[in-house]
């Protein structure tokens, strides 16, 4: 007897289908799984026969050939665990469904356990994107990931704890009823962060810049000597970063899940990411790759923040492999055995000492550098001119005086900076509004300049007049554009202003400071 079953694979971040056909016949016992399964697919025959013993069921002693189609395309992961226990079951006779409709209407996913347990599975909420989007009506999923996919309207998601349990749902003895979805405003309303720019004493300058960058999504370094803030200031840029849109929180939810970070029971991520990698991260763990092209920090990060401490400390190979994603806002990836195109759209924020002993240039005279030019051209020199320039704010943090940070002061909260960037960001969600996909001011492209970021003439000549001073890039030049849109759209102004493209100037004057362009 034949029976078919609809799961899914994974490619990247996308979902393809995968029919999953069981056939018993008379003959010697035999048990063939064909369809390029990987090793963990090929020893699911183990898990699935003792699963079904220790379930209650009989494993037929026949001729069991399985096979998973497209057969030229290869099957990675134990997700197809419960289809393939259950397709035995319904080709055996010992499963009838009480709806024996199209099998493309119903999805399976669910690693098994020897005992029978249905365990999560990596990248539960882009299959189940990609099923919605073929006319699956209901998705069988393990309990643990079913919260995950309860965004995703359309579609009834079943969260099924074990093999038994599936069983009596598919036959009607003892149906599950679906996990109720879930407005996204609920999820909204769990995020938190952890860290208030209310505990940062001073550092004025440094707020207002974290704020720009918030609200424009632009890039961020700070250089300043240790013990300045400047970590401190980086982890407190989650709390004031704008709401995230639907689309913007379904695509960054998928990117973890496809990269098996969601935890159990994990749902939607209504909260931006904040990634902060070690600097003796490689090239592959910053931008993805790997034998299954995995996604790297600069994709988890999508939509949120990539944050680098002590930015020279990272190898050469790994910052200038972040180039590109930066430019162009995505990743692809080929392998012999795997190709993925990642989302990468991020904050890169990024913070430095000035020199080795971390005193070169401070305001501060009791402490003086102890390194010399060479030492010091060789630290700077570990990041290059073409990354410097995707960076739009540059900014000097010197440290605040004791004095100052004991003596207790009224400091403006996250809350409060926030609701000026959600306000900004709104502004240009209306601008965007006829472009998917485009949410902020750091995504204009070169055609969109002149009519969202019009200059009159004496705003084009202090521009001229900077870029001439600081030979700058044109690549600096649009970014001082946009940075300047931004500022704007925080002081709720339609038009840019010679004030708001002299802010966004000062924020490029550490070119020629250290680097002597």
């Amino acid at each position: 007897m034949l029976a078919k079953l609809l799961s899914f694979g994974l490619q990247g971040i996308e979902g393809f289908p995968v029919i999953v056909e069981v056939n018993i016949s008379d003959g010697m016992p035999l048990y063939e799984l064909v369809g390029l399964p990987d090793a963990a697919v090929k020893e699911s025959r183990e898990r699935v026969h003792a699963a079904l013993s220790n379930s209650g069921f009989l494993p037929p002693v026949a001729r069991i050939t399985i096979n998973l189609a497209p057969a030229d395309t290869r099957k990675e992961g134990p997700a197809f665990d419960l289809p393939l226990a259950l397709g035995i079951l319904r080709a055996s006779g010992q499963l009838t469904m009480e709806h024996d409709e199209d099998f493309r209407k119903r999805l399976y996913l669910g690693e098994l356990a020897l005992d029978g347990e249905v365990r999560p599975v990596r990248g539960a909420l882009p299959k189940v994107i990609a099923a919605r989007a073929m006319g699956v009506e209901e998705a069988l999923l393990p309990a643990a990931n079913a919260a995950e996919a309860a965004c995703i309207e359309g579609v009834r998601v079943i969260p099924v704890a074990s093999l038994r349990e599936a069983v009596g749902h598919l036959s009607g003895t003892a149906p599950i009823s679906p996990v109720e979805v879930k407005p996204y405003a609920a999820y909204r309303a769990q995020s938190q962060s952890q860290h208030d720019l209310s505990a940062v004493r001073g550092q004025w300058g440094a707020k207002r810049a974290l704020e720009i960058a918030a609200a424009g999504g632009h890039n961020l370094l700070m250089i300043g000597p240790p013990g300045s803030g400047k970590t401190m200031l980086a982890r407190c840029l989650p709390g004031i970063l704008p709401d995230m849109a639907f689309e913007e929180a379904l695509e960054t939810t998928r990117i973890h899940s496809a990269a098996g970070l969601m935890r159990s029971g994990g749902s939607l991520m209504a909260e931006r990411p904040f990634r902060s990698p070690h600097h003796t991260a490689s090239a592959v763990a910053l931008v993805g790759g790997g034998t299954q092209a995995k996604p790297g920090e600069i994709s988890l990060a999508h939509g949120g923040v990539l944050f680098l401490d002590e930015l020279p400390e990272y190898s050469r190979v790994s910052l200038e492999a972040m180039r590109q994603p930066l430019e162009d806002g995505f990743v692809s990836i080929a392998r012999i055995n795997a190709q993925a195109r990642y989302p990468a759209r991020v904050m890169l924020v990024a913070s430095m000492n000035p020199c080795p002993c971390g005193n070169y240039g401070s305001a501060d005279k009791e402490k003086r550098c102890r390194c010399d030019q060479n030492a010091i051209r060789r630290y700077l020199d570990r990041i290059s001119g073409p990354l410097l320039d995707r960076i739009d704010l540059q900014l000097q943090v010197e440290a605040v005086p004791v004095r100052d940070i004991a003596q207790p002061a009224a400091e403006e909260t996250s809350e409060a900076v926030r609701a000026r960037v959600n306000a900004a960001r709104e502004i240009q969600r209306q601008r965007f509004a006829d472009t998917p996909g485009q949410y902020c001011n750091t995504q204009l492209t070169t055609p969109q300049l002149d009519p969202y970021c019009p200059l009159d003439e004496a705003c084009k000549k202090l521009l001229f007049l900077s870029m001439e001073k600081y030979r700058l890039s044109m690549r600096a030049y649009t970014r001082l554009i946009k940075v300047a849109r931004t500022i704007a759209d925080l002081a709720n102004a339609e038009h840019i202003a010679q004030e708001h493209i002299g802010e966004a100037i000062q924020y490029r004057s550490l070119d020629p400071r250290y680097w002597g362009n």
